[in-house]
């Protein structure tokens, strides 16, 4: 079976960030390349972080953090991350021009070893493969939260050599993942898929005045005795990363809560990440006691 030592992650945002500091807490030496070296500082301050709260979790020991670190680097160069890269993990912005656009360059600059992998949310893999050009080496290998949600979804698509998917399969229980195997492409794999026909029922009883936004979050929150709603998971995900989904759907209903997202990305409010979406963060009016009485 092909031998995987060295993990290339294209794009250091939020999730990225967090793929690669569970490879290297795995073990794997990780490059990551970003067009913004702003997004190296920023990744630092997510590993810092995520550290803490493994080490007070017991999950990992203090004095190991400094060689999980030592595993890491960074660099604004496309051929220097990739020239030892036995495997690369694409988290760049979900917009599909731009994701051809970053395959057709790495597919020229990568190792023949190389295996290709996208952790596009939304998109299929079918609408990049042939990009990178080698369209046989591709796969979406799609994760989540990382170290609390550890599922990675594996989809094929109909070009994917069959080899890769054990090897995926396996890399995936390395990262202390759950791998699940997705047998025919679909948009959102299965959670994404289940969790966009939620965002968009939410999204429909807003744009049609039914509820207020904190409304519909209290009765989905009461209803399942879940700590958020769908807008409270809506900042989570980023405004930004769902407006990209949303408006790529034809319907009405998503096209309006597409203009819905796009006022408040207008406006920088991205979610979380920004510090305000549908609610200001750290302290949210979601999680403060008096938000389901």
């Amino acid at each position: 079976m092909i031998e995987i030592k060295n993990i290339t992650i294209l794009g250091a945002g939020n999730l990225g960030s967090r793929i690669g500091l569970q490879a290297a807490i795995s073990g794997y030496r990780v490059v990551f390349y970003d067009l913004n070296e702003g997004a190296f500082h920023r990744a630092h301050e997510v590993f810092q972080n995520v550290l803490k709260h493994l080490v007070r979790a017991e999950k990992i020991k203090q004095e190991e953090t400094a060689a999980i670190i030592s595993r890491i680097f960074f660099t604004t160069d496309p051929a220097e991350a990739v020239q030892d890269a036995d495997l690369i993990s694409e988290s760049v912005t979900e917009e599909l021009t731009i994701k051809q656009k970053v395959w057709e360059l790495f597919g020229k600059l990568s190792p023949a070893k190389t295996i290709f992998t996208t952790n596009t949310s939304y998109l299929l893999p079918s609408q990049l493969a042939s990009h990178s050009g080698r369209p046989e080496k591709f796969c979406a290998f799609h994760f989540h939260d990382v170290f609390k949600a550890r599922v990675v979804d594996i989809m094929p698509h109909p070009g994917t050599d069959p080899s890769l998917i054990p090897v995926l399969e396996e890399l995936g229980r390395k990262l202390n993942q759950v791998p699940i195997i997705i047998k025919t492409e679909s948009p959102g794999y299965v959670f994404n898929f289940m969790l966009m026909a939620l965002i968009g029922a939410a999204g429909k009883l807003k744009t049609k005045n039914i509820a207020r936004i904190e409304a519909i979050d209290k009765s989905w929150m009461v209803n399942f005795n879940v700590p958020v709603g769908p807008f409270g998971i809506l900042d989570n995900i980023g405004l930004d990363t769902a407006w990209h989904v949303t408006r790529g759907q034809m319907d009405k209903a998503s096209q309006d809560f597409a203009l819905l997202l796009k006022t408040y990305i207008d406006q920088g409010k991205l979610g979380e990440k920004t510090g305000e979406g549908f609610y200001r963060y750290p302290n949210p009016e979601y999680r403060q006691p008096h938000f389901l009485q």
